[in-house]
């Protein structure tokens, strides 16, 4: 009972932390969307307005760039790793399961603009999210990979690591008349096992 005579079952404060959930969500959903058409450097009040917020709920969430950037960073790689099992269960193959991981990693990975050179210039915010990224996503393309070789859809001596490094490199194009997507697509089909 509280001082009050009510009853205090953490209800309250249950639905407090869902709110602040749900408020930090829509910061890193609005964050993540005005960096793909700005890049990490855009103004905050660009996010703000996005978001629909003032820029004192952002800082409140994320004292610095550096720590919103971390935040959508991770939330992102978060999105993709749980999306394999996800994909797993629901595409009709495994094959078409990786096919359309593949595509949202794509997605993370074009939508980093001016990331790379956060992510080198040396702030020990960025430090380790290589790392992190690796060791969240490579098990997961590599059990997306395992599945469709056991089901005799891909070759079965195709290197996770090696695949995304390659995804990656096709990804770094910034030419209009470049379309990472189609050659993505051309590197996935080349892993269809060979027919006798």
């Amino acid at each position: 009972m509280t001082a009050t005579g009510g009853k205090n079952d953490g209800s309250s404060s249950t639905r407090k932390r869902a709110d602040a959930r749900r408020n930090e969500q829509i910061l890193l959903d609005a964050a993540a969307a005005t960096f793909v058409v700005s890049g990490v450097e855009a103004p905050v009040r660009e996010i703000a307005s996005r978001a629909g917020v003032g820029v004192g709920t952002i800082y409140r969430h994320f004292p610095t760039r550096a720590d919103l950037v971390v935040a959508v960073y991770r939330h992102q790689v978060e999105s993709c790793a749980e999306a394999g099992s996800t994909l797993l269960e629901a595409a009709a193959t495994p094959y078409a399961a990786l096919s359309r991981w593949v595509n949202l990693f794509v997605d993370f990975l074009v939508t980093k603009h001016g990331l790379p050179a956060a992510l080198q210039s040396g702030n020990d915010n960025f430090a380790t999210l290589h790392t992190y990224f690796v060791d969240r996503l490579v098990p997961v393309c590599a059990r997306l990979l395992a599945a469709a070789a056991r089901a005799g859809e891909i070759r079965s001596d195709v290197d996770a690591y090696e695949l995304m490094r390659g995804i990656g490199n096709l990804c770094i194009g910034v030419d209009p008349r470049y379309d990472a997507r189609r050659m993505v697509g051309l590197l996935i089909a080349g892993l269809r096992a060979p027919v006798d």
